[in-house]
């Protein structure tokens, strides 16, 4: 069992290493990473600070959707934390969109990833976008895990049938945990940071 006093990762040694724009620029060492993925205004960057306890480290974008690359950051030296290009934007180009489906292709054929962490809405049905996002996930072959962000936004008993929905929505096989969770109040934050313990390693954190 995990000893509580002691986490394995110093969140506050967190540095940016870099964006990522061609397969070139991937790190490909032995660390973990950690990959998180959302529509463009479903709160990632939020959701991200909120895990790292930092108000502005992942930056939230007043233009969603108009850059596509895929930021790094070094945690700790053990791990990195891969935040993907949002996707979903209605006025993105159809370039645009292609270059963002072709980054991903690229990355996925690379198998780079430890662990998925895919962000939704838990207000609203999840879109196709959504559907497609939860597909490269299964196609990858690797732990993942659903953040169903803006908990604080509805009742509690919109929670249990806003979670099914989800699951039945994404497809999402039965060892893929949703976790509710608001990026505003922390609800979820100790059971995301334990999953991304799980899978930084021992051979990372000794």
């Amino acid at each position: 069992m995990m000893d509580k006093q002691k986490p394995v990762l110093n969140l506050h040694n967190v540095e940016f290493l870099r964006s990522a724009v061609k397969e070139s620029d991937f790190p490909k060492d032995a660390l973990p990473q950690i990959v998180f993925a959302g529509k463009s205004n479903v709160g990632k960057s939020s959701v991200i600070n909120k895990l790292l306890n930092r108000k502005n480290f992942a930056r939230v974008s007043a233009q969603p959707g108009k850059t596509i690359h895929i930021n790094y950051f070094l945690i700790d030296r053990k791990m990195y934390l891969v935040d993907l290009p949002g996707y979903g934007y209605a006025r993105v180009s159809k370039a645009e969109q292609q270059r963002w489906g072709a980054l991903m292709e690229s990355y996925f054929a690379m198998d780079l990833l430890t662990l998925g962490v895919q962000i939704v809405d838990i207000r609203h049905k999840q879109t196709r976008d959504d559907v497609t996002m939860a597909e490269w996930f299964r196609a990858s072959d690797k732990p993942w895990v659903v953040i169903a962000n803006k908990l604080d936004k509805i009742k509690k008993s919109q929670l249990e049938g806003n979670l099914a929905e989800i699951r039945q929505t994404l497809l999402l096989p039965a060892e893929v945990p949703v976790i509710p969770f608001s990026a505003e109040k922390g609800n979820g934050r100790d059971e995301v940071l334990a999953l991304m313990y799980d899978h930084v390693g021992k051979e990372a954190v000794e």
